[in-house]
Formats: structure tokens, C-alpha cells, sequence
């Protein structure tokens, strides 16, 4: 049988799915993309800092609390620090640290330096690491140490420093897929304009206030959803990213630090659940659950129902968001409010556009593909891969699916 490419055309059931009124124009590559985004991610959050100066950007429990001046200059005189060890415009840097405000300011100081930040995760088996860092052939790694002298001794210091000749085509942040999604880790490519379109379209789907949100980051830095879904939206509209180490320390943190947003997993969630219960907290108003591709399979949804209804009892007041994407896609992609099916994986928002792949694509099922501003280019240093993955514009996501006329994406269900 012949494979058949059907695009979904955008298509909203109700206004309360528009989730966003951002200027998006069609390229002439068919891509819709933003209008009126800043050149780079470094110029946006230069802004944030200088509005938001004496604000708290990151809140480390048990550690550092830093206002959006402190960490700037912080990150700026790693940057420095960097320069003078031999680190400039595309070089990689490595970022392979604990979770934690020192995190943070690796990360921007190495976006400062004019290199391109390497997320791996800290939780990697060395050997899985290693390849991972060669395989980016990064100039600089930047790791934990073992022990909390060897995390602040491993950032460089020197006079501050800020790179700000990026354009929006270029390479940003390589982040690697899942190693349970994949044998290998591949690098993916993501650009300025990737960053800035997911997180302008984080902001507007979750309607994020700039009055000084307190965002609870569970999920992990080293990946898409929690570096570019949360801490850098977070930061666009000069909020608090809170960053609690030890879990044990999550229903404390909710109530002192004076939470108004929780992000994690469906497998974090479930795992929090004893700690948290019999609280209910009020004051929190979103609560997003983000899935990745792997996930999709391997999560049962009768314990995803499970989880969302105790968090709505332990939140009664808050908006439960589960937000599904792919490392390829900036994390995002498709997201649902409280829905009580448990197979539905939601409506696409920002610039996302849909297609089906396969014999069954006219008639709504086959594999999910998805386009946009934040879709990456290609994978790095993997031309074989990104043929494979790609359909011009089109990223096969792996997933099979079905999509009502309405645009409502669902899980495929077993025959």
C-alpha cells in the first residue's frame, strides 16, 4: 500500500483553543513563523534582565537565590571565563551539572560566551555521556565535579563578557533525544528562532502573568521541556524558576516559596503523590505535565488519569495543562486543558501544523507529523538520520495517531 502525506489544516473547535493572538505569517518555505521576534535568545533575555532587575530568576532550595542582575553578571563572567580559555562564536560547551541554580548560570554563560550550549543529563551513565560529548565534539565541558566544591570550582571565572551577534537561523542549544527512545542519543539542532518561537508559544498557550510568576521546575534542565518549555518562558516573562534538588523537599517548597506553578512529569508526578498527600494548595494556578514521544508509549493511561485526578484534588484552584512534544519539536507541540479522555493528547498550539503519514492518513489515522518555527532543522552531524526523520518541512514524530475533524489529536487505540 502507498504512504500518503494528509496535512490537517489548523482548526479550532471552540475560541477557548486560540490559545494565542501572536502575529504568525506563512513562510515561503509553507512554515508559519513569527513575525517579530528578537534577533537571538540572549538579545530577549538581555530585556527581561533590565526590566526585571531586582526580581529573583532562580531560587535554589537549600542553595543560591539570585536576582535577574546577579545572575546575569554571574553568567557573564563565566562567559568571561570561558573567552579565556579559547571558547568563542559556534564552539560547543558541554553543560553536565546537577540540577541547581549553578545550572543555570552554566548554561547562560555559555549562550553568553557565544557558544553553543550541550545539554546532558547528569543522570547519564559516564560511557553514555562520553559519547554523547563526542559526539558533539564539544571544546569545553562544564561538569559537577562529584561533590559541591567540584560544582563551584568547575565554572570558569573571568571579566564579564556577552556574545550578542547571533542571527535567529543559527544554531543555539544542542539537546539529545531520550537514551531509552533511541539506541544512541541523537543531537538535535535547535535554533534561535526554534528557542524564541517555543517560548513565545509557551507563553501565550499557558497565558504565563509577568506580575512575578513562581514556577516550580521538576522537570529535568538537560532536557527540551525543562530547559526551553519552562525555564526560558519563565524567564520571558520575568518570573521565579524554583529548583528543589532533594524531592523530599517539593511539599515544603510549595507552600514557603509561595508557588503559583508546578511542572513535571507524569512518571514525577506519580512518584510525588505520597509526599503531597493530603495537602491542598490553592494558591497554585497551573499545573503542567509534560510528555515526551517515548512516553506516549510507555505511560499507562489509566495511571496518567490517576495522577491528574489527585493533583486536582491537592490543586483544586489550579488549570492542569499536559503539554506533549518531542526534543525535535522544542518539546512542544500539542497540548490539552483537563481532559477526562485519557487517550487524548491534545490540540496543536503556536505555529504547530499537522499532518498524517500512511496508507490510512485520508481517513484520519497514521503516523503524526508535525511542522512549525520550532521544529529543528536537522540532526547534528547526522545527514542519514535527518533524511530518514524529515519529509521537507514535515518531522515524522514516530507516533501513530488519529486527529478529528476538529483537529483533536488522540492516541491510536490497539485493533
Amino acid at each position: 500500500m502507498s504512504q500518503l502525506l494528509v496535512e490537517y489544516p489548523q482548526v479550532c473547535a471552540e475560541p477557548r483553543n486560540a490559545w494565542s493572538d501572536n502575529p504568525l505569517a506563512r513562510g515561503a518555505d509553507g512554515v508559519l513563523r513569527y513575525g517579530n521576534l528578537t534577533p537571538a535568545l540572549t538579545e530577549l533575555l538581555d530585556i527581561q534582565v533590565h526590566t526585571f532587575a531586582a526580581r529573583e530568576a532562580v531560587v535554589e532550595i537549600g542553595g543560591p537565590r539570585l536576582t535577574y542582575r546577579e545572575l546575569w553578571y554571574s553568567a557573564s563572567r563565566i562567559a568571561g571565563g570561558l573567552q579565556e580559555h579559547g571558547i568563542g562564536y559556534g564552539d560547543r560547551v558541554a553543560v553536565r551539572m546537577p540540577v541547581g541554580a549553578r545550572w543555570v548560570q552554566a548554561f547562560l554563560g555559555a549562550l553568553l560566551s557565544g557558544a553553543v550550549p550541550v545539554l546532558v543529563h547528569d543522570g547519564l551513565p559516564d560511557a553514555v555521556a562520553e559519547r554523547v560529548i563526542r559526539d558533539s565534539c564539544a571544546d569545553y565541558v562544564l561538569d559537577g565535579g562529584g561533590s559541591a566544591a567540584g560544582y563551584r570550582d568547575a565554572l570558569p571565572d573571568g571579566a564579564a563578557f556577552i556574545d550578542d551577534g547571533a542571527s535567529l537561523g543559527e544554531l543555539a542549544l544542542l539537546c539529545y533525544t531520550s537514551p531509552g527512545l533511541e539506541l544512541c542519543p541523537k543531537g538535535v539542532e535547535l535554533t534561535n528562532e526554534n528557542l524564541l518561537s517555543a517560548v513565545r508559544s509557551v507563553v501565550g498557550a499557558l497565558d504565563l502573568p509577568t506580575d512575578g510568576l513562581r514556577n516550580l521546575v521538576l522537570l529535568p534542565l538537560s532536557h527540551a521541556s525543562g530547559c526551553v518549555d519552562q525555564l526560558l518562558p519563565t524567564f520571558a516573562v520575568g518570573g521565579t524558576v524554583v529548583l528543589t534538588p532533594d524531592p523530599a523537599a517539593v511539599a515544603e517548597t510549595l507552600v514557603a516559596e509561595r508557588i503559583d506553578m508546578v511542572s513535571a512529569t507524569p512518571r514525577i508526578f506519580d512518584g510525588l503523590l505520597p509526599e503531597l498527600a493530603g495537602l491542598r494548595l490553592d494558591r497554585v494556578r497551573q499545573v503542567c505535565s509534560a510528555g515526551h514521544r517515548a512516553e506516549l508509549a510507555a505511560t499507562d493511561p489509566a495511571t496518567s488519569d490517576a495522577v491528574a485526578t489527585t493533583l486536582r484534588e491537592i490543586f483544586p484552584e489550579a488549570r492542569q495543562w499536559s503539554v506533549w512534544g518531542a526534543t525535535e519539536t522544542s518539546g512542544i507541540g500539542l497540548a490539552r486543558e483537563d481532559a477526562a479522555t485519557r487517550d487524548i493528547l491534545g490540540f496543536a498550539f503556536g505555529g504547530t501544523e499537522l499532518a498524517l503519514w500512511g496508507p490510512e492518513a485520508e481517513t484520519g489515522h497514521g503516523e503524526l507529523l508535525c511542522r512549525g518555527p520550532h521544529i529543528a532543522p536537522r540532526y547534528w552531524n547526522d545527514p542519514q538520520t535527518t533524511e530518514s526523520r524529515f519529509t521537507g518541512t514535515w518531522f515524522h514524530t514516530g507516533n501513530q495517531v488519529s486527529i478529528d475533524p476538529d483537529g483533536l489529536v488522540r492516541r491510536a487505540t490497539p485493533d
